[in-house]
């Protein structure tokens, strides 16, 4: 019954992490700033680096089941 919180939290995770690396490659690769008034290189890598450590979590609560 423990393994319950940890599937949903890996799989919010997982989901967010995966739809944030998508969305900042799109961005990124149709040369489209990620964040408005930002850097974009430093803006690009921050939220790469997001989605990257989202995922990783998700891998950490699946791991947890």
């Amino acid at each position: 019954m423990e393994s319950t919180p940890a599937l949903f939290a890996g799989t919010v995770f997982a989901l967010f992490g995966a739809g944030l690396v998508v969305w900042t490659g799109a961005r990124t690769l149709h040369r489209e700033p990620v964040l408005d008034g930002a850097r974009p290189v430093a803006a690009a890598v921050l939220t790469g680096a997001s989605g990257v450590a989202s995922l990783a979590l998700a891998v950490w609560c699946f791991g947890q089941t």
